[in-house]
């Protein structure tokens, strides 16, 4: 499935519900939405309370079913998906005081809980939950705390508030990498092989004295930056830059002419780096040879310059946070 037509599959698990997963990224793995982990949850905490949160999330993965795939599946900040959705139908679920935090990351089912699988034998969804006025409360307070357009109704393939503003910053972050390359594109290619220079040293290449520079013009013999290594510059790893147009992708013998270059210079490995793309048949060529050969793509250095702040700013910080449990201990 790919991210521009992503269609929800339905999958059934041993508690008898129809379950809807959506496919989280462009691999396919899907995992069951946050509300759909109300019932397990219960399920389990009937079984056995009080359980810690740790335990609830194996319990219900091991209840639904889930593959190893999406078991480890990670939302944009490194945290499981299972992680993130199970500790979102908990927090739900206390919300409307069908659960209950005897101590800090412990639940135990409560009568309302027990009172809920009883009534709802199939599915529990968060219209279940608006008939507690302590949730009802929960869902005001979110209406008065979120901006005009946000939607604080949970709505059919709605994620927990941390997916959204993670998927909101990707969404920007996509924006941005797609602004950053027709920059680049745009401009000279001295100011593209500069920066391709630049993202290396960010990485951490060239170490703390960032000893790394462009070459470029007619007698930089076939490459257009080098980063040392090492203090001597006993160690150094050359650049090659191609500003080329969204299409006019990479070919084999560029790949063949800038391994020529590096064995001029006596060199066993290279970056080379483009604003568009590789062929198919380059891909395979730098995987085959000897000499160590990276190759980036324009996304994947778009990608690099964000992460490495590398021709962007940061213009806004958010801090999100959460209630200190040891504070009312």
């Amino acid at each position: 499935m790919c991210g521009t037509a992503r269609v929800a599959a339905l999958a059934t698990h041993h508690y008898g519900e129809r379950v809807t997963a959506t496919p989280d990224d462009d691999r396919g793995i899907e995992v069951p939405r946050f509300d759909h982990f109300f019932r397990p949850v219960l399920l389990e905490l009937e079984r056995e309370s009080p359980l810690r949160t740790r335990d609830v999330i194996s319990r219900v993965a091991d209840a639904l079913r889930l593959t190893e795939a999406q078991r480890t599946a990670a939302i944009p900040s490194g945290q499981s998906r299972l992680d993130n959705r199970t500790t979102w139908a908990c927090s739900y679920l206390y919300q409307a005081g069908a659960l209950t935090k005897p101590r800090r990351g412990i639940y135990e089912i409560t009568d309302r809980g027990r009172d809920l699988l009883r009534t709802r034998p199939d599915v529990i969804d968060v219209d279940d939950l608006l008939q507690f006025e302590e949730f009802r409360e929960f869902q005001q307070r979110k209406r008065d705390t979120a901006a005009p357009t946000e939607t604080v109704e949970p709505a059919e393939g709605d994620s927990p508030p941390r997916e959204r503003i993670e998927s909101a910053i990707k969404a920007v972050d996509t924006e941005v990498a797609a602004d950053l390359l027709r920059r680049l594109r745009e401009r000279e290619p001295r100011l593209f092989e500069q920066a391709v220079v630049d993202v290396l040293l960010a990485m951490g290449y060239g170490g703390t004295e960032q000893r790394g520079k462009r070459i470029g013009g007619t007698a930089d013999g076939g490459v257009d930056g080098v980063i040392d290594q090492d203090a001597l510059g006993l160690d150094q790893i050359y650049v090659q830059a191609k500003r080329y147009a969204q299409g006019n992708n990479v070919g084999r013998e560029a790949i063949q002419a800038f391994i020529g270059a590096l064995h001029g210079f006596g060199a066993s490995r290279g970056v080379f780096i483009t604003s568009s793309d590789f062929t198919q048949h380059a891909r395979d060529y730098a995987q085959q040879i000897p000499t160590r050969v990276i190759l980036i793509d324009g996304t994947r250095l778009a990608q690099l310059m964000i992460k490495y702040r590398v021709g962007v700013q940061v213009t806004t910080t958010y801090d999100l946070v959460e209630v200190d449990d040891d504070f009312f201990e």
